[in-house]
């Protein structure tokens, strides 16, 4: 779908679809405004826009030869064998999509909508964001609220991690107040320390064979490190224990469960590692409850499924609202074409205006009072005169007659300011001439 035959909107996708971790970590950028610079240095593009996630790095642009300039920045980044390039209808699908949370590595995650809400922010305070983008970025974040609110596509943990805290919730109950035991900071260890910091535990306790790298993750989520030669102590005390390193042996044995369980009732064990961390054995203890990975998989699994049932209904929505953000697009074109209509008229009206004032003078010396009615017929003139204009220029937008917005472009010339083109947006062109 294109604007008009001189404005495009696209954009380049470089995501975990295509790319591996040290591709993408090329493409990653520290100073936003220098970029935004850079890809707006190209004459061809009036409005940019960029997403950067940990597995994504997309830049979106507005203006014309849009495919040439995508094509010229994939190679410039040295990405194009893993770059999708997106344009027209496609590319505003693709945004819809992204903030749907259709496109993440985890399907229906919540962050991503959050990560476009903030390079929105950036992009529009570094001001490469016109009114093109801004109309389609908003539009997106609409959508990704909507499908959150009308599926349950984020709804339930599809990630091994996370979804051994929804165990743990299952099992007991709540973890509000709970003690909680990970053993193993690596990148599984992570994980669940993560999905747990946003629980109301009393305490999560972080064991590492490697101290340092107990301390750097307690630190991160605000956690305890504790040392892994005394786990024995913190079975006695912790309500949940979740293991997860990779160790080619077993961490905790049946004997050493058998030491704690002797002072208290009950003691929830999750093993989410490959070899096992627990020995078999464990789970004959009386008041242990013992969970491994296998369990966790089928949470995943059950989880998962549910989800890609839920972006049936997310793809609808987006497939519906895409319709709609076309026909915004559309009206805001024939809109900035309207504007420059108005300019014009709005700069021979003070010419004339001035020019009749002072013939007024000369002949029937009038006072400055008159200006104000000759303003007021002129204005009115105006606007009798570009009202059916104004109505046929947007029928044509709606219509995919882009030809008839270019003529009017290309009669009426000057591009609007940006004064201008917020009024264009709040649709009070009128009221500005």
């Amino acid at each position: 779908m294109y604007l008009s035959d001189s404005m495009e909107i696209g954009c380049i996708s470089v995501s975990h679809k295509k790319a591996d971790l040290k591709r993408l970590e090329s493409v990653w950028i520290n100073d936003y405004s220098e970029f935004a610079k850079r890809i707006l240095s190209n004459p061809s593009i009036s409005e940019c826009a960029f997403i950067l996630t940990c597995n994504r790095f997309e830049v979106y642009i507005a203006g014309r030869d849009i495919e040439k300039c995508l094509l010229n920045l994939a190679k410039s980044l040295g990405v194009e064998d893993v770059a999708e390039i997106l344009i027209g209808e496609s590319c505003l699908e693709h945004i819809l999509r992204v903030a749907s949370g259709l496109e993440s590595m985890i399907v229906g995650e919540d962050q991503i909508l959050g990560q476009v809400k903030h390079f929105y922010s950036i992009c529009k305070e570094i001001g490469c964001v016109g009114v093109f983008l801004d109309r389609v970025f908003s539009k997106a974040i609409q959508v990704g609220k909507r499908v959150r609110k009308e599926t349950n596509i984020n709804k339930g943990s599809v990630s091994i991690g996370s979804a051994a805290v929804e165990l743990a919730e299952k099992v007991l109950g709540d973890l509000r107040g709970k003690k909680v035991l990970l053993i193993g900071a690596g990148e599984m260890g992570t994980l669940v320390a993560k999905a747990i910091a946003g629980k109301d535990v009393e305490a999560i306790l972080i064991a590492n064979r490697t101290y340092t790298k107990a301390e750097e993750l307690a630190k991160e989520i605000g956690g305890i490190a504790v040392r892994f030669d005394k786990l024995e102590d913190y079975l006695k005390i912790c309500d949940i224990v979740i293991s997860a390193t990779a160790a080619p042996h077993p961490v905790i044995t049946k004997k050493a469960v058998e030491k704690a369980m002797k002072d208290r009732d009950n003691l929830v064990i999750i093993d989410i590692a490959l070899p096992r961390d627990v020995e078999e054995g464990v789970k004959d203890i009386k008041g242990v409850k013992l969970f491994t990975i296998d369990d966790l998989r089928e949470i995943s699994e059950e989880n998962l499924k549910r989800r890609l049932e839920e972006a049936k209904r997310a793809e609808r929505i987006v497939k519906e609202e895409v319709e709609h953000l076309k026909t915004l697009l559309k009206d805001l074109k024939a809109r900035m074409a309207i504007a420059s209509m108005y300019k014009s008229a709005e700069a021979v009206k003070r010419e004339e205006i001035k020019e009749l004032y002072n013939k007024l003078v000369a002949k029937y010396d009038v006072g400055e009072e008159v200006l104000e009615l000759l303003e007021a017929f002129a204005n009115s003139l105006i606007k009798k005169f570009l009202r059916k204009p104004t109505v046929r220029l947007i029928e044509a937008a709606r219509n995919g007659k882009p030809y008839v917005i270019n003529a009017v472009e290309y009669l009426f010339g000057d591009d609007v300011s940006k004064v201008e083109t917020e009024k264009v947006e709040k649709g009070q062109f009128e009221e500005s001439f």
